[in-house]
């Protein structure tokens, strides 16, 4: 006997959404991956989270199976002004989601130490406060793992 069909609607309770949004990503970037290897298809999976974090999976270079996409997608069946218009649209939308990946990619390199010579003064204090902030964090967090193995030492 197998489960029943999920209601499809959004999840009220922001832990349970976020731990479905996980488990639901990790499982469709799985899927891509074994789909572009069993079938040695080209695969490209973009995902945006809700709080606009940025997760993809590519068999080959994103912006190659992209442009690869829109060539197909409006060779065909597309003439004229709506031809025009939709590839100026998808390739506008591919530009904001090139210009998002690269700001993100950015973003990454600055907390890894990479890349920071452009940065303004402030924008280096506010780097600094961030890091801070996760490191308090991080902190935290295995300070409370700890406890709960020194804990579990105790008990036994």
């Amino acid at each position: 006997m197998g489960r029943g069909r999920v209601v499809l609607e959004r999840i009220e309770n922001k832990i349970n959404r976020q731990v479905t949004f996980s488990k639901r990503r990790s499982g469709l970037l799985k899927k891509a991956f074994e789909l572009s290897v069993l079938c040695d298809a080209e695969v490209g999976l973009i995902i945006f989270s809700s709080r606009g974090k940025l997760f993809q999976y590519s068999s080959t270079d994103i912006t190659k199976i992209i442009e690869r996409y829109r060539q197909c997608r409006y060779s065909k069946s597309h003439t004229g002004d709506s031809l025009e218009h939709d590839s100026q649209s998808a390739y506008h939308e591919f530009l904001k989601l090139r210009a998002k990946y690269e700001s993100l990619e950015r973003t990454q390199r600055h907390f890894q130490g990479e890349d920071l010579e452009p940065l303004s003064f402030k924008d280096l204090q506010s780097l600094e406060k961030q890091l801070d902030i996760t490191l308090a964090l991080t902190r935290q967090h295995q300070t409370k793992k700890l406890m709960a193995r020194a804990d579990e030492l105790r008990e036994k």
